[in-house]
C-alpha cells in the first residue's frame, strides 16, 4: 500500500500545470519607462495575443494529462510512466509574459495611457 501511495504521488505530480495557477515572473515597470503610451499600447497588444496563445495551448495540455491519467488509472497503470510530466518551456514563456503584461499595465497606470 505504501508503494501505491508514493506511486500516486509521483504520477499526481508529473502533470503538467493549468494556465490559471501558473505564477508570473516578477518584471520591473521601470524597463517601460522610456515607452510611450502609444508604444505599451501596441506592446501589450502583441504580448497579449501570444499569451492568449499560450493559455489555450497549456489548457489544453492540462487537460490531455488529466485525460491521461484518468484512463490510465483506470485502464492500464503502466501508460501512466509516457505522460509528458512537468512544466514545459510555454508554462516558462507564460510566467514571463504574464510579468511583462503586468509590469507595462503598471507602467501605463504611471504614465496615465488610460487603457487597461
Amino acid at each position: 500500500m505504501k508503494y501505491f501511495i508514493l506511486f500516486l504521488v509521483f504520477v499526481l505530480s508529473s502533470c503538467s500545470t493549468p494556465p490559471d495557477k501558473l505564477g508570473s515572473a516578477n518584471i520591473s515597470s521601470s524597463q517601460y519607462v522610456s515607452y510611450n503610451c502609444d508604444q505599451l499600447a501596441s506592446e501589450l497588444t502583441r504580448k497579449n495575443k501570444r499569451l492568449n496563445d499560450l493559455y489555450i495551448s497549456l489548457s489544453n495540455e492540462a487537460k490531455a494529462d488529466k485525460w491521461q491519467m484518468g484512463v490510465g488509472m483506470l485502464v492500464f497503470w503502466p501508460t501512466l510512466f509516457w505522460l509528458e510530466g512537468k512544466d514545459s518551456a510555454e508554462a516558462n514563456e507564460y510566467r514571463l509574459l504574464k510579468g511583462e503584461t503586468e509590469a507595462m499595465h503598471t507602467a501605463s497606470v504611471q504614465k496615465k495611457c488610460g487603457f487597461k
